[in-house]
């Protein structure tokens, strides 16, 4: 069959908006036709080179969509179903998945080159040469076929434009504030970055009981909506932010410090190092290039005061039990979803909705499929 999909095919390029071959789902395998793909950072890490992928390569790793027809051995989903996909895959048996890190299943090593986990292509060119998906997924085209191990069912009375955000942004903020935080009731927490990830942290951490939660973000419109969202400090400047950390807790620091900015840099993770007094934690959600050494920390300061430093994929979520369990807790009205949803766009807008990004005008686009 044949899709329309937005691919990138050179570092530093725009993507590029093109009718492919889509391949019928094999063993194992689901086609699913999407509804909505979220527009993630992440994705202009392709671009950018920060995660480096195989190219060409279809992008979108946040999708929601319906199951239109499955291969041989799905017993997971069926025709008709409503699915949110996970950017991580969990295959339930690896080493990993059996130790309830499911975040970090096996299969995930295929994310950049985007084959499946047989190590073959389902998107193909007219000249027959095969193209990747983003993180198995590829949710920047109207069809896709995935690994049964990338989708979980959700219910279908929740809207799947919205459901869409579940598959990556919200549950890496929440679970990086919540899991590998562990923020606590009377903590205080400080984000750095109140993007897609960062504000569904300020939900997670205050949900979690956080007494202060302090916001570090340049751009006067996240701001504002850090502090809809139960931010009670927002700053320009990591500055500001250390100042008032310090009057808040009495001269003794923050609990937590979570970084989301969109390229991470020695900068914010020394401002992260420290704000956190002892015993405290910095956790780091962003990214910057695999070959560039971003850590510069004192082992005095670590050793004597106990401080932590730890990265986290997905939130330390769970794919298949935590992307439900968000939704269900966004249809009960204790989480919110629809308000960060700033513009949504068409597919051919794609290059539009980063560059918005890219501008600080929005919290999370959405790409809605026709």
């Amino acid at each position: 069959m044949k899709t329309t999909a937005a691919v990138l095919l050179e570092l530093g390029t725009p993507f590029e908006i093109m009718e492919l071959e889509l391949d019928g789902p094999g063993p194992g395998e689901v086609l699913i036709k999407y509804t909505a793909a979220g527009l993630c950072h992440s994705d202009l890490h392709l671009v950018d080179g920060n995660l480096p992928a195989r190219l060409p390569i279809v992008g979108g790793h946040e999708g929601s969509g319906i199951v239109e027809d499955v291969g041989v051995g799905v017993t997971k989903v069926k025709p008709g179903d409503h699915v949110v996909c996970s950017f991580v895959p969990s295959c339930g048996s690896c080493r990993y998945c059996s130790t309830g890190r499911q975040n970090l299943c096996d299969m995930g090593a295929m994310l950049l080159d985007g084959c499946m986990p047989d190590g073959s292509y389902r998107f193909h060119m007219a000249s027959g040469l095969d193209v990747g998906g983003m993180c198995m997924l590829g949710t920047f085209s109207e069809r896709a076929v995935v690994s049964q191990y990338s989708v979980v069912k959700i219910d279908d009375w929740i809207p799947l434009e919205t459901a869409v955000l579940v598959g990556c942004g919200v549950p890496t903020g929440w679970g990086t504030a919540v899991n590998a935080g562990e923020v606590r009731p009377g903590d205080t927490s400080v984000i750095y970055g109140a993007g897609g990830l960062g504000i569904n942290a300020v939900q997670g951490a205050v949900k979690a009981g956080a007494k202060y939660v302090v916001v570090v973000d340049p751009v006067e419109m996240k701001r504002d909506a850090a502090a809809k969202f139960g931010a009670t400090h927002t700053f320009a400047t990591a500055e500001e932010a250390a100042a008032k950390v310090n009057e808040i807790t009495w001269g003794q620091g923050a609990d937590q410090a979570l970084i989301f900015v969109g390229t991470v840099d020695e900068t914010v993770i020394q401002a992260a190092a420290m704000v956190i007094g002892k015993g405290g934690v910095v956790v780091i959600a962003g990214v910057s290039h695999p070959e560039k050494m971003t850590l510069q920390w004192s082992s005095c300061d670590l050793v004597l005061n106990e401080k932590t430093i730890k990265g986290t994929l997905f939130g330390s979520c769970n794919p298949q039990y935590d992307i439900i369990k968000l939704l269900r807790m966004y249809d009960a009205g204790e989480l919110k979803l629809d308000e960060l949803v700033t513009t949504t766009y068409a597919l051919e807008q794609i290059n539009q909705g980063y560059q918005d990004l890219v501008d600080g005008k929005n919290i999370r686009g959405v790409i809605i499929h026709g």
